[in-house]
This record gives structure tokens, C-alpha cells and sequence, in this order.
């Protein structure tokens, strides 16, 4: 039986545009699509599971901030090192490999009184696998989608991992309180089982990709990625907005040893934290929505600072040590703010030439992983020691500060190109 050509390829110009209908219905985007989603809630069960299990081992919030700051580390080797296997192996073989590797690995963390480093080796190593099957993924996806049909496609994607994320957090820590964390780390295990079975079913083979000519080293890439970017003042301060969110993802890795200070009989830590790693995640969607939606492209960019301090500026109410409504509200409205890296994403985008953004978007991702889980493991060390509410309260305080420099840097950036513009056409 011949395959199904995907939507969008070879289409005329002004036929109806894609829909998610017509990108739903093919079996390979379907595979992928499900596979995704199946592993993603799979792992949102996980963190949870780890925050509560190591801080009910550890009772040290250190240590439940190193464990999650774990499944952000890894990516900064991952990404340069690894995503390459995705063009030198066939991508549906290195997508299975990953997906049975990673099933291994959490089946094996789902072993009842393993010690706390072997715990640690694991998580690390089901993290770095995740760089190539991330990489081939999105390098399968432009092979089965074209055209419209790729952008719907990857529209739709995106929208399911921020869902699967809120869905995974918030449901995970009631499963987890009913069926305890190991139970919860072997039905991860079983989502990449699921995972690699959806592939091998609905994804045909395809032969690995050719090599054509000689590619530069990864040092190489890396230096001509580094002068691009931080070479230009406007790319510079879009990266450093990219990498504020280290300031406001902070509070998720000190959820668990946060929700401890709110627990009951009727709400267990694992409930709270929870509904805490799932606040700003549903933020996040309600403002992703409404910012590009009702939002002008030239209003976006306007607004860009004003958002980025809203990311961090609620986060300052927890010094004043609420309740858990309060703090939940305030986590979400820092969510809501975090969705002006929909403008910064864009700006760079165009910035950038198009011959040079895999370079630039590698040493981004690269960075962003970075601040990210070095800011949790400061947020855990300063935890240990001050209490999860003004550590979040200083992030929040931090957040602003650094938003609020980068603003002013970023309106002188837009009215000196406005200037430069202005008097060229004069």
C-alpha cells in the first residue's frame, strides 16, 4: 500500500489552508504525536514522584532541588554531544534505542530502597537520552508533515506538552499520595514502553540520513554561535530575557519542601506539591493564549519588558508568608508573564540570518537549560538554610531587577534602530 502523502505537500497556491484535522489524520504524525504525549505525562508523574521521594528520605531541600535541577543538567552535555546520532542513525531506530534505554533506567529507580547517588545517576542518564530522541523527533517531523501541514503540526505538539504539563503536575501528586512514589516511577517506565510500541507500529522505516561533506567541530560551531550572538547588543539582551526564566522556574524546584509548610490531613504534601509545579505551567497557557491572540507583534515587543517583570514580580508576595491560595494565585500570574518569551522567541528568530540559527538556537538552549537548574540547585542551598518562602521571595526580588535593567537596555535598543531606520529613509 503506497503512504499517505502528508498534508500541505505539493498543495496550490490559495487551496484552504491545513487543518488540525487533516494533520491529526495522518498515521505517522499520529504516532508521534501520542508517543509524546504518553512519555511527557509519564515524566511530569516522575518529577513529582522524585521531589516527594527524596524529601522524604532526605527531609533536606537541598537535596530535592539537586534531584530535579538533575532533569535540566544533562541537556547542556546532551544537546552539543548527542542530538547529533539523529543524522548519522536512522531516526526511528534512535528513537526506539532511547525510548527501551530510558524504560531500563526508570524501572530501575522504581527499586525500593536504592541509594541516593545511584538514584541521581539514573535521573541523569534518562535525561540525556532524552537530547537525541528529541533530535529525531523534530527531525522526522518536516519528513512526514510539509508546507502548512508542519507548522499546524508543531502548533499542536506544543499545546499538548504545556496541557500534558499542567495535567501531569496537578494530577500527579493525588496519584502519587494513592499509590506512593515507586508504584509511580514504574508506571513511567511502562509510558516509554508505550511510547516505543506506538513508533514501532505507526512510524515506517526510513535509511539514515547522508552525510554531505565535511561539518565543522563542535567547538567550531560553538565559538561562531558565541560571536553571533552575544557579538550584537540586540541579540544579547533577547538571549539574557530567554535566560531570566532561571529567576522564576526556581520555585518548582523547591516545591515539595514549600508544600511541606501547608500540608494537612486533608491535603498531603504530595497534593500541594502538585498543584505548585502545576501553577505556573497554567499560567503559562493563559498567557500564551491571550498575549498572542489579542496582542499586536509591535505591541509584544512593547510590552516584552513589562511582562518579563511581571514573571518574576509576584513571586515577592511569599515573603509575607500567605496561604496556599495566594501562592498558588501568584505562581500562576508569574506564568502568565513568562509568556513574553513568545515576543523575545520571534525578535531573535528574525535577527538572526537564517544560515546561522542552528548555531545560535544550540547555544541558547544550551544556556537556558543551564540557568535553569543552576538556579534551582541555589534555590535549594539557600533553602536548606533560609526556608523555601524568602528564597522564592529574593528569586521574585532578583527577577525584577535583572527584568527591569534589561527593559531599559532593550527600549535603547528599539529607539536607536528606530533612529538609524528614520534617517536612512529621510
Amino acid at each position: 500500500m503506497r503512504a499517505r502523502r502528508p498534508p500541505g505537500r505539493h498543495r496550490r497556491a490559495g487551496t484552504p489552508r491545513v487543518t488540525y484535522r487533516e494533520v491529526i489524520a495522518v498515521r505517522e504524525f499520529r504516532a508521534l504525536w501520542f508517543g509524546q504525549g504518553l512519555s511527557l505525562l509519564g515524566d511530569q508523574l516522575a518529577q513529582v514522584a522524585l521531589a516527594v521521594l527524596v524529601y522524604d528520605r532526605t527531609g533536606s531541600p537541598l537535596a530535592t532541588a539537586a534531584v530535579y535541577a538533575l532533569t535540566y543538567l544533562p541537556s547542556i552535555v546532551g544537546g552539543p554531544l548527542l542530538a547529533g546520532l539523529a543524522d548519522r542513525f536512522a531516526r526511528r531506530g534512535v528513537m526506539l534505542t532511547c525510548d527501551l534505554l530510558r524504560a531500563a533506567l526508570v524501572a530501575a529507580m522504581a527499586v525500593p530502597g536504592l541509594p541516593f547517588w545511584v538514584l541521581c545517576v539514573l535521573v541523569f542518564f534518562v535525561v540525556l537520552l532524552s537530547a537525541p530522541f528529541s533530535a529525531a523527533r523534530a527531525a522526522l517531523l518536516p519528513e512526514i508533515l510539509d508546507g502548512d501541514a508542519y507548522v499546524m503540526g508543531s502548533a499542536l505538539q506544543n499545546m499538548t506538552n504545556q496541557a500534558v504539563q499542567m495535567i501531569g503536575f496537578a494530577a500527579g501528586g493525588a496519584m502519587i499520595a494513592a499509590m506512593g512514589p515507586y508504584r509511580a516511577l514504574a508506571l513511567d517506565a511502562a509510558t516509554f514502553l508505550g511510547s516505543a510500541l506506538i513508533i514501532v507500529s505507526g512510524v515506517r522505516r526510513r535509511p539514515a540520513p547522508s552525510r554531505d561533506g565535511a561539518k565543522p567541530s563542535m567547538w567550531t560551531m560553538t565559538k561562531g554561535g558565541a560571536r553571533l550572538v552575544f557579538g550584537s547588543p540586540k541579540l544579547r539582551t533577547l538571549v539574557l530575557f530567554a535566560w531570566l526564566c532561571g529567576f522564576y522556574i526556581l520555585p518548582e524546584g523547591i516545591a515539595a519542601p514549600y508544600a511541606a509548610t501547608f500540608s494537612t490531613d486533608a491535603f498531603p504534601v504530595p497534593v500541594i506539591t502538585g498543584l505548585l509545579m502545576a501553577a505556573m505551567p497554567t499560567g503559562t497557557v493563559i498567557g500564551a493564549f491571550l498575549f498572542s491572540r489579542f496582542v499586536s507583534p509591535p505591541r509584544r515587543l512593547q510590552l516584552m519588558g513589562w511582562m518579563a517583570m511581571l514573571s518574576c514580580a509576584p513571586l515577592i508576595v511569599t515573603a509575607l508568608r500567605p496561604p496556599l491560595a495566594v501562592v498558588l494565585a501568584a505562581w500562576v500570574l508569574s506564568g502568565v508573564g513568562g509568556a513574553y518569551q513568545l515576543a523575545a522567541n520571534a525578535a531573535f528568530v528574525q535577527a538572526v540570518p537564517a544560515e546561522r540559527r542552528g548555531q545560535a538556537f544550540g547555544l541558547v538552549q544550551s544556556g537556558l537549560m543551564a540557568v535553569q537548574g543552576i538556579g534551582i540547585l541555589i534555590g535549594g542551598f539557600a533553602a536548606e538554610r533560609l526556608g523555601p518562602e524568602p528564597v522564592v521571595a529574593l528569586a521574585g526580588i532578583g527577577g525584577v531587577t535583572c527584568a527591569a535593567v534589561l527593559t531599559m537596555m532593550w527600549t535603547e535598543s528599539r529607539d536607536k534602530t528606530a533612529r538609524v531606520r528614520a534617517q536612512a529613509a529621510a
